[in-house]
């Protein structure tokens, strides 16, 4: 068996390389895997390539299997779908998904990985870790049946918390973006879109991903009195400035983060980090959510790749990059 593998790394900010490792033999309890595909979210990503990533924030940040360290040379990444090659029967031949960063075979604890459904093609499991995030924010949030809400910023993790939104019975929700080619998304996902002026206030709830800060602030005039904004972006080493004179008090408004690093208060007595990723990747039978993906290139473009997603030459939700046969 070849125990090579190939695996992209962040030399320094604002560069990238493909490197070859040699893999350790697998001990009892691990697997090896056959990276697929694996997915680059603009969001977090294209912070940590561009060396964005605060100083104080360098342990929060770690990825489940990153090496190196912010801000760079470091090789990152979380969204990685794969075929085992060797490993327990239960898990020999599965497609899983795992938090491992961009790299084309890697060996990990069998826990590490989770099978996919037999209905959830290999090319769109790769989206499980943000359809996972907007999991956990739903369960911050506690939406409710007829409740008004919108999602303002139209990226990856917005447009995955739309999509779940879309599901709710009696939901008013609308996706509100300053690019107006983010209503093709909208539409396919099943949800209605709005720029910010024509948004619909009165909101029970608005979920805040545009990581900025008009979008926040828009996030707030649209609250009905004593609702909340839940914040999703992460702004790496940007200050932000917020409104918060005015009718904020009068209007008793609240501001509250979500993040995935830990399970929402609200299930964690009840649901595991692995029972959350199962049902992230069930919810991933929808087909619907295959307009997350709006790009793919093959791995070893990486290094050419990485610098237009993250100037936002190439414009995307989740680009999607595809391994070939070589080890």
């Amino acid at each position: 068996m070849n125990r090579s593998a190939r695996s992209f790394w962040l030399t320094s900010p604002g560069r990238g390389e493909i490197r070859r490792t040699d893999l350790p033999e697998p001990a009892s309890g691990e697997v090896v895997v056959r990276a697929l595909y694996s997915g680059i979210s603009r969001g977090t990503e294209t912070l940590v390539f561009r060396g964005q990533v605060p100083e104080n924030q360098y342990d929060a940040m770690r990825a489940p299997f990153q090496e190196g360290d912010f801000p760079g040379p470091v090789k990152y990444g979380y969204l990685s779908v794969g075929v085992v090659e060797e490993g327990p029967p239960e898990l020999a031949g599965r497609t899983v998904f795992c938090l491992h960063p961009h790299q084309s075979r890697y060996v990990v604890p069998a826990s590490a990985v989770t099978p996919v459904p037999e209905n959830v093609p290999a090319g769109r499991a790769v989206l499980a870790g943000t359809i996972e995030t907007a999991v956990n924010a739903l369960w911050d949030a506690a939406p409710l049946v007829g409740d008004r809400i919108a999602v303002v910023g139209g990226g990856m993790v917005g447009c995955s918390v739309a999509a779940l939104l879309a599901r709710f019975p009696g939901v008013r929700v609308q996706l509100v973006d300053a690019d107006p080619a983010r209503a093709e998304v909208a539409d396919a996902l099943g949800v209605g879109f709005v720029q910010p002026a024509d948004a619909l206030g009165d909101c029970d709830l608005v979920v805040h991903a545009s990581a900025t800060e008009q979008g926040l602030a828009r996030a707030l005039e649209l609250l009905t009195p004593e609702s909340t904004v839940l914040e999703l972006s992460w702004y790496g080493d940007r200050r932000v400035a917020l409104p918060l004179g005015e009718a904020f008090h009068s209007r008793r408004l609240v501001i509250r983060s979500s993040q995935v690093g830990t399970v929402s208060p609200a299930r964690r007595s009840s649901r595991t980090y692995a029972d959350r990723l199962a049902l992230a990747l069930d919810l991933l039978a929808d087909p619907a959510l295959d307009a997350l993906v709006t790009g793919e290139s093959a791995f070893e473009e990486l290094p050419e790749v990485m610098p237009r997603l993250a100037s936002g030459e190439i414009p995307a939700l989740c680009h999607r990059v595809r391994y070939g046969d070589r080890p």
